[in-house]
């Protein structure tokens, strides 16, 4: 356990397509982990977009994994958990047998949070750990998930510090919805293609009716699809966390490997050890949804006059740090 000036947490961050956990010290400097992020791929949101239901197998594949966290936290004692849970879980009609299940196995209630909620922590984690000195406010945080992505604007520095939002928009697209409903054959058609850039251009054009994409001057992108396309335009070999964090990539050298990505077969993709193997299948469709928001924000921030945006920051720190830092905070707060 930990003294009055700081508390040991854990945060859960299920998603649609993994589920993780990190354990760490929160106090008044910030987030210090004891256990780094742990990750394992569990693809919970298995056709949940069709049948608004979990699959059977997908379920014993959440509950492996939690199993695993429950014995690493068997080992690591916590003065809280915060388990979180985002799109497919929103969408599932047998959420309850999920949440049921969780809590026999780790002993806390999975929280099911909505989408703003989902895009604020973001930005929380996002802004609170990446080195700001010289990236210029407002900040766009993109968090690209497997069921949902979150456009989150932050202040500008002025007449709102530039960590805290002004607005907020959860889109329901994401790696996996995007393949499933859009890019089924393997590899994807041009028709296909075209489809879900449709879908996914409808979905932006609604968010930026809440969030002033032209207002941008640095995005941040977060999530394993924004690190993957990363550590692919920067040509390593083997993913590389220390390398890729805070990297900054032009938007030319972005659409050029999100492109030939996407248009390559799974088997061709599987020979790249950058790309997580239950990343394989859906990295295509993830690449093509951060394909459109960049040329959405960068078009957006063109038509505002000056210069256009045109390069993103990576960052390794999103919705599971957002969670940890969030929750200490308030533990420190009733202390």
């Amino acid at each position: 356990m930990t003294t009055r000036d700081a508390v040991t947490v854990a945060g859960i961050d299920c998603g649609t397509n993994s589920i993780r956990l990190k354990i760490a010290s929160v106090d008044a400097d910030g987030v210090h982990e004891i256990v780094p992020r742990m990750l394992r791929v569990i693809r919970l949101g298995q056709d949940v977009d069709k049948t608004h239901r979990f699959a059977p197998e997908a379920l014993d594949r959440a509950y492996a994994a939690a199993r695993e966290f429950a014995g690493v936290l068997a080992q690591h004692p916590v003065d809280g958990i915060r388990f979180v849970a985002t799109s497919a879980t929103r969408d599932a009609a047998n959420r309850q047998e999920f949440e049921d299940a969780m809590q026999r196995i780790l002993g806390v209630v999975p929280e099911v949070i909505p989408g703003t909620e989902e895009a604020a922590l973001s930005f929380l984690g996002a802004t609170g750990v990446v080195r700001r000195a010289d990236l210029k406010p407002p900040y766009l945080v993109v968090d690209l998930g497997g069921g949902s992505t979150e456009l989150v604007l932050g202040g500008d520095g002025v007449e709102l510090p530039a960590t805290s939002v002004k607005a907020g928009y959860s889109m329901n697209i994401g790696s996996v919805r995007m393949t499933e409903r859009h890019l089924r054959d393997d590899p994807p058609t041009q028709e296909q293609i075209d489809a879900a850039i449709a879908d996914i251009d409808a979905h932006i054009e609604e968010a930026a009716e809440t969030v002033d994409l032209g207002a941008t001057m640095t995005i941040i992108g977060v999530s394993g699809t924004v690190t993957t396309m990363t550590a692919l335009a920067m040509g390593l070999k083997v993913y590389d966390h220390a390398k890729v964090d805070g990297r900054r990539i032009a938007f030319d050298q972005a659409y050029e490997v999100d492109d030939r990505f996407l248009r390559m077969s799974r088997a061709e993709r599987s020979t790249y050890k950058t790309i997580h193997p239950g990343r394989v299948d859906v990295v295509g469709g993830g690449a093509l949804v951060w394909n459109r928001v960049l040329a959405n924000v960068g078009a957006a921030t063109a038509a505002r006059g000056g210069e256009p945006l045109d390069s993103f920051i990576a960052s390794e720190h999103g919705l599971l740090d957002g969670i940890v830092l969030d929750y200490g905070r308030r533990l420190l707060a009733v202390r």
